[in-house]
């Protein structure tokens, strides 16, 4: 009989979030031994009763951390890694052979770029019929300045690259805004100015209504052999950002969508886990293209409960053990952070002038209705509590207290 011991570990780097803590879940449910690999001795998976160990990594993304990997591989036995952040991926992709018998999963260098330029990912969509929002990407300020004129008010500001400008701005003392609403020549003027002092300037796009609209996809070889879609029920900030609840949506729908998104992520050479994010418009029966995230997304603990099992997909193809395929997903589960919620209903009710997008509108009564009954309706999850996994919970719970104390 063959030892378990001899089969493959799956060692998941970054748990500290929901994302983290979800695979470990997956992953560990299926009869893998998982190691949790954490930054710090407060993330979530450390505490995962499907974790058969936990490792704290202190120099992720300096050579000092290659060692650390390596040597928990000679602890634990060959295997491969799962990685959560951009961050993280882009460090992986850059020394993929060098951390001895753990093998990193990670998609090509060339491909990973590509997704992560919102630009670049914008001009190959609309080459494919997809529809874009009305994009200026200026190299200089009076370009800038000129671009929403040209568009049209209102514009959002968003950069191609985040991880690329994010320690451009810290060293500038420059806050970076995943999105930045603007009405006129003049508040344009001075955004532009505030970003002068570091030479490089973010997209500006069209303004697009509506709710986040999610495709999500395993591909390998060229092929689609997981597919997961989900809609926004409500997010943070209240005017577009992260879910807060969201709600998976049967696969029977939006079937043409599901086709652009595939054909887009061949066209990018994609292989891997991805999220194509669209804004919807129920009204207009129109999607619009935001962007391609080349990893595992926010609200994956809805994917898991759904039955999607990404990452035991990825894990196993990695390991050359053909996926089992999905027996069929639960329809209309509904997942929620509640925290994420409450900061929602704090702001629409008591902030509302801190909410940018002055088209925002929703009715309060209605939402707090949908808060309420969230808790008693049987096809609603939590990203973090779990009855058969408790424990990261409190440590989620004791984290807050901490960060309030603070």
């Amino acid at each position: 009989m063959r030892d378990a011991e001899d089969d493959p570990v799956c060692y998941v780097l970054g748990v500290g979030s929901q994302i983290g803590l979800s695979i470990i879940r997956e992953v560990g449910q299926a009869s893998v031994r998982v190691i949790a690999l954490a930054t710090s001795c407060d993330d979530l998976g450390l505490e995962s009763r499907y974790a058969v160990a936990g490792e704290i990594v202190s120099h992720v993304g300096n050579p000092e951390g290659i060692d650390e990997i390596r040597n928990i591989g000679f602890r634990y036995g060959r295997g491969y890694l799962i990685a959560i952040s951009e961050q993280h991926i882009r460090w992986l992709i850059e020394h993929e052979d060098e951390f001895g018998l753990i093998v990193p999963i990670v998609p090509r260098k060339e491909a990973f770029e590509a997704v992560l330029d919102k630009e670049h990912t914008l001009i190959l969509a609309n080459a494919l019929g997809i529809s874009t929002p009305a994009s200026i990407a200026p190299v200089t300020l009076d370009e800038f300045k000129r671009a929403g004129a040209t568009i049209g008010y209102p514009v959002v500001l968003k950069w191609r690259d985040p991880n690329v400008v994010g320690p451009l701005l810290r060293d500038a003392g420059i806050p970076l805004l995943k999105a930045e609403y603007i009405y006129s020549d003049s508040d344009l003027a001075l955004a532009g100015e505030r970003y002068a002092s570091v030479g490089t300037w973010p997209l500006v796009q069209e303004y697009c209504p509506g709710r986040g609209f999610g495709q999500f996809f395993l591909i390998r070889n060229g092929v689609a052999e997981r597919i997961f879609q989900h809609v926004r029920i409500a997010e943070w900030p209240p005017e577009g950002g992260f879910s807060s609840v969201c709600e998976g949506v049967s696969l029977r729908h939006f079937s043409k969508l599901q086709e652009q998104s595939i054909r887009l992520l061949r066209e990018i050479g994609w292989e891997g886990v991805a999220m194509v994010e669209y804004r919807y418009d129920d009204r207009a029966d129109r999607f619009v293209l935001m962007e391609v995230n080349g990893r595992f997304w926010g609200s994956y603990p809805l994917a898991y409960y759904s039955g999607a099992q990404f990452a035991l997909a990825l894990f196993h193809s990695a390991a050359g053990v053909t996926p089992k395929p999905v027996g069929g997903l639960k329809e209309a589960i509904r997942c929620r952070s509640v925290l994420g919620e409450m900061k929602r209903l704090h702001r629409i009710i008591f902030q509302r002038e801190k909410i940018r997008d002055r088209g925002f509108q929703v009715d309060v009564s209605c939402e707090l209705i949908r808060f309420v009954r969230d808790f008693i309706r049987p096809n609603v999850r939590y990203y973090v509590w779990s009855v058969r996994d408790p424990w990261p919970f409190w440590r989620d719970v004791l984290n807050g207290i901490k960060r309030f104390i603070s």
